[in-house]
C-alpha cells in the first residue's frame, strides 16, 4: 500500500510539474507574441487611442486575463511581462467591457490627459464647460457610445437639480430650468431625467430622434451595456438593432408626452441677466443653465472635387436595400464606410468599390475586418486601397490609384457614390460661444483695479 501510494504521489507531482512547466512555455511564448505585436502596432502608430481606452494601473494588475477574455476587439489587449496592456490602441472601442471584467479595479475607461487635446473641450466632473452654466454631454465631449451618452445626460440633469436647490434665484418670466438642445442618446437621456426630477425643461434639436443613431444605416447592430434610462427603467445590455433603440425612446416620449421642438439649427449662446439665451433657427430660447448633445460629427466633409455638388453624392446610408442593379463607390477607411460598402455589396445586382487613400485599414472593428475580408475573397467587393475620387461625372468617376506605370487616372461607370470621409465638428461654434478646449489658455485672471 505504502509503494502504490509513494508511486500515485509520485506520478501527481511530475504531472504537475510538466503541465506547470508546458504553461510556463505557453506563457513566455505569448508574451513575446504579444512584445512583437506591440513593436509593429508602435510602428504602424496603431498604439495610440483615437478616441476613449482604457488606462490600465500596472501596479494593482494582476495578470489574470479577464479583461483580455472580455474585449470585444481581438489584439487590443495582450499580457506584457505579467500585466495586461493596452497593444493595438486604435482598435479600442471604448465600450468598458474590460473596466467591467477587471477583479480588481485595475482599469478606468476615459479619454486620459486631454490637456493638449484641441479637439476635446475642458470640463468639470459634472461636464459643465468653461461657459458658467453650459453642459456638454455625450460625443461631443469626446466620449461616444450610448452607455456613456445617457450616464452623462442624466448625470448633467441631476446637477443641475442640485444646483437650483442650492443657488435659489426668482423665477423669471420665460426662463427655462434647462434647455436641452439635441436629441441623441445623451439629449433624450437629459431631458427624461429632467421630467423625473421635475425641472422646468425646453428640448430643441435640429434632427428627429436619435440623433446619430437615426442615421445609422437599417438594422445596423448598437452594442450596449447595461444601463439605466431614465423614465424606462434598466437597459439590459446586449446587441440592440437601430430600430429597437429608436422605438424604446419613441415609446417613452408618447407615454410621459414629451415636448421636443425640431428643426432648430443652433446658432449661439450668450449670457444674459441671470439666465443664458440660445440663439436657434427656429428662436430665442432662456434658461438658467443648457446643455448641448450635438455629436461630433457635425457637417459632412467634403472630397474637394469637381462634380460633388452632384445629387449622385450622398454622405449617408440610410436603407441600402433601396439601391439594386447599380454601380456604386463608397469612399472612407473607417467603420462607417466598411459597414455602408457592405450592406450595399448585399444588394441584388449591386457593383461595389470600396476607396480608401492609404494602403491599409487601422481603425476598423475586429467584425468589419473580417467580414470585408471574405467580401472580397468572394468578390462580393472590389477593394481600390491607396486610391482617391479625381472628379465625379455623369454616369462615371474618375479615380486616381498606382498601377504599373506608376499614379494614374482610371474612369469608371458609375450611379452613387457614397463618401464617408468623417465630418467637420462644431468647434468653432463652440469656440465663439467661449468654450475652452484642451490646448487652449485658460483666460487670464482680471488684473485688480488701481487704487
Amino acid at each position: 500500500m505504502e509503494l502504490n501510494a509513494y508511486v500515485v504521489v509520485s506520478v501527481l507531482a511530475v504531472t504537475f510539474f510538466i503541465v506547470g512547466w508546458w504553461q510556463s512555455r505557453l506563457e513566455r511564448e505569448a508574451d513575446r507574441e504579444n512584445r512583437a505585436h506591440l513593436r509593429e502596432a508602435k510602428a504602424r502608430g496603431a498604439d495610440k487611442a483615437i478616441a476613449q481606452f482604457p488606462t490600465i494601473q500596472q501596479d494593482i494588475c494582476v495578470g489574470c486575463g479577464s479583461c483580455i477574455r472580455a474585449c470585444h476587439e481581438d489584439g487590443a489587449l495582450g499580457l506584457v511581462g505579467g500585466v495586461s496592456t493596452l497593444i493595438q490602441a486604435k482598435k479600442c472601442i471604448g465600450l468598458g467591457l474590460c473596466e467591467d471584467a477587471c477583479p480588481v479595479g485595475a482599469i478606468i475607461v476615459g479619454l486620459g490627459d486631454v490637456s493638449n487635446r484641441p479637439d476635446i473641450p475642458v470640463l468639470s466632473s459634472n461636464f459643465e464647460s468653461s461657459v458658467p452654466g453650459l453642459y456638454i454631454a455625450g460625443e461631443l465631449g469626446g466620449i461616444a457610445l450610448v452607455r456613456h451618452a445617457i450616464y452623462q445626460g442624466s448625470r448633467v440633469a441631476d446637477d443641475v437639480a442640485r444646483r437650483l436647490r442650492e443657488e435659489p434665484a426668482a423665477k423669471l418670466p420665460g426662463v427655462r430650468d434647462l434647455l436641452v438642445v439635441g436629441v441623441g442618446p445623451a439629449g433624450l437621456a437629459a431631458t427624461f431625467r429632467a421630467i423625473e426630477l421635475g425641472l422646468d425643461y425646453e428640448t430643441v434639436s435640429l434632427s428627429d430622434v436619435g440623433g446619430t443613431v437615426l442615421k445609422y444605416p437599417r438594422r445596423k447592430l448598437t452594442i450596449v451595456q447595461e444601463i439605466s434610462v431614465p423614465l424606462y427603467g434598466r437597459l439590459k445590455g446586449g446587441e440592440y438593432f437601430k430600430e429597437d433603440l429608436l422605438e424604446l425612446w419613441t415609446n417613452v416620449i408618447k407615454k410621459h408626452d414629451v415636448k421636443i421642438h425640431t428643426g432648430a439649427d443652433l446658432l449661439t449662446v450668450e449670457q444674459g441677466a441671470g439666465f443664458l439665451e440660445t440663439k436657434t433657427s427656429a428662436g430665442s430660447f432662456r434658461s438658467r443653465f443648457v446643455v448641448l448633445t450635438l455629436g461630433r460629427r457635425g457637417s459632412p466633409r467634403k472630397l474637394g472635387v469637381p462634380g460633388e455638388e452632384s445629387e449622385r453624392v450622398l454622405y449617408e446610408l440610410m436603407d441600402a436595400a433601396t439601391f439594386k442593379n447599380q454601380r456604386v463607390l463608397v469612399v472612407g477607411g473607417g467603420d462607417s464606410a466598411v459597414e455602408a460598402a457592405l450592406a450595399l455589396a448585399a444588394q441584388p445586382g449591386n457593383q461595389v468599390v470600396l476607396s480608401y487613400r492609404k494602403s491599409e485599414f487601422s481603425r476598423l472593428k475586429s467584425r468589419n475586418k473580417e467580414r470585408l475580408d471574405l467580401a472580397v475573397k468572394e468578390k462580393r467587393l472590389y477593394l481600390f486601397l491607396k486610391s482617391e475620387v479625381v472628379s465625379i461625372e455623369r454616369g462615371a468617376v474618375v479615380m486616381r490609384a498606382d498601377g504599373p506605370e506608376g499614379r494614374k487616372d482610371i474612369r469608371m461607370p458609375n450611379h452613387w457614390v457614397f463618401v464617408f470621409a468623417g465630418g467637420d465638428p462644431p468647434f468653432p461654434l463652440l469656440q465663439k460661444i467661449g468654450v475652452r478646449f484642451g490646448k487652449a489658455p485658460a483666460p487670464a485672471a482680471p488684473r485688480a483695479a488701481a487704487a
